[in-house]
Formats: C-alpha cells, structure tokens, sequence
C-alpha cells in the first residue's frame, strides 16, 4: 500500500525493517503474477485447442446442420427440376406457338455398345397425295431416340428329355446343367446382382426385397443372406487368388477403417476392423495388374496386420499406426510414410484458423505435389532421378523452416503438434525420394476404402464376425475388378456362372485381368486411379 512521510519512521533501523519487508513482499507479488501469467498463457492454449478440436469435429459431423444443408440442396434441387418440368409442360400445351430454336448442347454420341432397334416409319399411302402418281425414294432423315428398358426377372425353364434305345435298355439324357448353388433357385445372373448391389451400391437385402416385390417376386431378405454364403464359399478359392496377386509385388499401400459388428448376446455393436492392401504400380510406369486385398479382425491389434504380410517382402506404404513398427524389424519390409497425412493436419489447422505458416507449410506440400503431377506413369528410375533432383532440396528446406517456426511456438499448441509429426516421421515421409516405385502419399489405400464407408453409413453394423469376413471377401473381388476397369456385376455374373466347374489349379484364369478379355464393351468401365 502507499505510506505518507509521517507514517515513515524516524529511526533508521525502523526504516530499514520496513524497506526489507516491502521488497520480500514485491517479490512475492511477482513470483504470485508469473504463476497466474502462465496460468492464463497455458489456458489461453487450451481454449484454442478446444475451439479448434470442436470446430474440427463440426466439420466432420453428419449431425442436424449437414442435414438441414442437405435438405436446402434438396430443396433447390427439386425447383429447378420443377421448373425445368414447367418448361416441358409449357413447349406441350402451346405446340402451335413457334418456338424459339435451340441452340445445340454439345450432346455426345450415344455408345456404341448399347443395344439398337431400328423402327422404319412409313407413309401411310403408297401414292402421291396429290395426284396418285409413284412414290420413289428421295432420302430420309435419321433421328436417335434413348429408351429405358426396366431390368426385368425371366424364368429359365431347364428340360431334359429322355431317349431310349429301340434295340436296348439304354437310356440317354443330357447332364443337368451346373448350377452355382447345388439345386439353388438363383441364376448366376441374379447372384451377380444381389452381390453387387449389396456391396458396390451399398443396398442392404430388406431394401433389395422391397425393390423385387414390385416385380411381383418375393424374395426374403434371409434366403439372400443364404445364397450370398453359398456363392462366398464358392468364390474362396478366387478370393485366395486375388489376395495372393494383391501381396506378390515389391510395394503394397496399406489402411484398416473401423466396422461395427454386432456383439452376440446383448444386442451392441463392437467395433471390427477392415484392413486393405493394395498392389498398384501403375503410378510408376509397370503393366502388372492391380488388385486389393480386404481382411476383417475383430479388433486392431498390431497382430493382425504382422499376420497379414507375414510372407510380404518389399515397400509398406502406411499411416503411423504402432502395429505395423514390428515388420519393419529385420528390414524384410522398408516403410514409406504418407505425405497426405502430414499435409492434413496443417490444412485442418487452415481451413479452421488460417495464419501465415499454415499458409506457408501448405506451399511448399504444394510444389513436392506438383513434381509429381509431371512424372507420374514415368519409369521407376527416372522418377527417383527427378525426385533426387527437385524433391529432396525441398524437403531439406522444409526441414530447416518447420525447425526454426517451432522456436517461435508454444509447446503447446495445435500447430507444433502438426509440424511435429512431419518432423518425427522425417525418414519415412522422405523414402520415397530414393525408391521410384514408392508413391508420396497413401491415397491408393484411402480410395479402396471409400466404397466400404459409404456401405458401413447404409448397413449400419454387420450382423456378425463372419458377416465381416464375407464382406472382405467380396470387396475384393469387386475392388480388384474396378481397378482393372471391370464391371463388377458382369465379371461376378462371369465368375459365378463357370467357377463350379472350373478347374482349381487353373483358377487364376478367373482373376478380373484375365477375365476381362471375355466380357463384352458394356462391361468396361474407367478404371479407378
């Protein structure tokens, strides 16, 4: 508190006492205001977490904001379809009036697959209206019209008569014809579809039984879970052969996302796991086929994916989950990080709280990306020489500069955490400057497992651990196929129809490259990159 000179001492030792106990007093003022200023320093940090991790989780959420985005999209949608209906409906009741001439669209030619019928529209009379005269050609004009033809059931009536011999007891009659499921109803047409459309277009059976019953066929949502068994276990040995192909390259992209599963007894889920491997080496010029492999574990244990490449040798291109340090022991298999993953946790940081080094960190991702924009599909070699040349200067750059921005950061802070991970993964985000096969990132991986998220929002949970290691096994063979640029209901319809009595030491002529020579145009479709 402030003292007047008379509430001074006139005694010098008085005096001293009291200047003493001020400053003992003043230095504890000051320890006590460092502590309550770091205090505040230390929450101000938490506080930009905590807005940053729910700004984060915002945006991710498919919560009642995104619906009701989602319903104004709709909305929006649905008038512009009402008035572009108007104007149909206008162009018919006022066909008299003329109309103004529209100027092409840039229509594109219809493909040359599809079917064609060709309809001839004759003159009613053979004679001239005007005077009965002949009627001789003169051209024609050609007009192409696009028609919908709804699919459609068909009953194939199978019949086998029988003959006898005139001068024996021999009876002869044709073999019955091989079917997918032993005395089954399905056809392996119907099979293809059920299986495709469960798995490639994400619709559960009870709304595929809704969908049937329209057509006047009742089939239960049970008896296609039955027939999808059936055909599984028939399709083993082809989905052993695509695992085998999926894990025979030098460098496989490896990812796992959660699965629910439905726990036995008590009605909850647990949360599986489906993991994916990917051999795809197009990126670097090869002619090798791609192909994916999924694998279902009931949880994320580290063994599983040690299981898994077990009898793997060459590139592991993954995220920095722990479980996959154990193979990297020996140096069997060499570990390349993924460079999106260490962009995306600046760029989070960005889109929420854009500031001059998240700005500046995203730069410099940006021009290690654009080099490889300009040798993708190279050779190998020729795209560790470019690399060796253009990438690593810019890596050593971001190296210096993420270590001198991390001098002027608080420890704390959302953006040290980021530009800590890039530090700490150093050696494996830079791998793959020095091997040409190697990608910069692991997208490859990510891309296999949009199909699976967008079938987990739609199923909500498989009804068992063996539900999951069916729906690995079919996402293989439909993953591999559209790789390849396969249709995957036609090839599953090919595969379904013959693998019965298909030779199992040939049974690599049904793998989806193999297969493709056979289908027809319809069933080429772009492969996935």
């Amino acid at each position: 508190m402030d003292l007047a000179d008379t509430d001074l001492p006139d005694d010098i030792d008085a005096l001293k006492a009291l200047v003493r106990a001020h400053a003992v007093s003043a230095h504890a003022n000051a320890q006590r205001v460092a502590e309550l200023q770091d205090q505040l320093s230390s929450r101000t940090i938490e506080i930009e977490h905590l807005k940053l991790t729910i700004a984060k989780l915002r945006r991710m959420q498919f919560g009642r904001k995104s619906e009701k985005l989602a319903r104004q999209i709709e909305q929006l949608e649905l008038r512009l379809e009402d008035l572009q209906t108007d104007e149909g409906a206008a162009a018919q009741t006022d066909a008299k009036k003329t109309q103004p001439r529209r100027e092409s669209t840039g229509r594109k030619s219809l493909p040359d697959h599809l079917e064609r019928e060709e309809r001839v529209h004759l003159p009613i009379d053979e004679h001239c209206p005007g005077c009965g005269g002949a009627l001789k050609p003169l051209g024609e004009d050609v007009s192409d019209q696009l028609e919908y033809v709804r699919a459609h059931f068909r009953v194939i009536h199978h019949r086998r008569p029988k003959f006898a011999c005139s001068c024996c007891d021999c009876i002869v009659q044709a073999a019955a014809a091989s079917r997918p499921i032993d005395r089954g109803l399905p056809g392996p047409a119907l099979l293809a579809h059920i299986a495709t459309s469960k798995f490639a277009y994400h619709i559960p059976f009870y709304r595929q039984s809704v969908m049937y019953a329209r057509d006047g066929v009742e089939i239960k949502p049970g008896t296609m879970g039955h027939w999808l068994g059936s055909v599984t276990w028939l399709l083993n040995p082809l989905v052993d052969a695509v695992r085998r192909h999926a894990l025979g390259g030098a460098k496989v992209h490896g990812d796992d996302t959660p699965l629910p599963v439905l726990a036995p007894g008590n009605g909850r889920t647990k949360t599986g796991r489906l993991w994916v491997y990917v051999r795809d080496d197009r990126p670097s010029g090869a002619s090798d086929p791609p192909a994916v492999r999924f694998a279902y574990t009931p949880d994320r244990r580290g063994e599983h994916p040690q299981r898994h490449l077990a009898n793997f040798k060459g590139v592991l291109q993954a995220d920095a989950f722990a479980g996959y340090a154990e193979l990297y022991v020996g140096g069997a298999i060499r570990e390349a990080a993924c460079m999106a993953h260490a962009r995306r946790k600046l760029h989070d940081l960005h889109a929420v709280r854009p500031s001059p080094i998240t700005n500046e960190a995203l730069k410099r991702f940006g021009a290690l990306y654009r080099i490889e924009e300009h040798i993708r599909g190279k050779p190998p070699e020729e795209r560790r020489r470019i690399r060796q040349a253009q990438a690593v200067p810019l890596l050593d750059e971001m190296k210096r500069w993420f270590e001198a921005t991390l001098l002027t950061l608080s420890a704390k802070s959302d953006t040290t955490k980021a530009i800590q991970y890039s530090l700490n993964r150093g050696p494996a985000l830079i791998y793959y400057c020095s091997d040409g096969q190697a990608e910069i990132d692991n997208l490859i991986a990510e891309r296999a497992l949009r199909g699976v998220a967008i079938g987990r929002r739609n199923f909500l949970f498989a009804g068992a651990d063996s539900g999951g290691e069916r729906a690995a096994a079919m996402y293989s063979l439909i993953g591999s196929a559209r790789l390849n640029g396969i249709d995957p209901e036609a090839y599953l319809h090919y595969v379904i129809e013959r693998i019965a009595d298909h030779p199992a030491n040939r049974i690599e002529e049904l793998l989806p490259w193999n297969v493709a020579p056979m289908l027809p145009a319809s069933a080429r479709i772009d492969p996935i990159r």
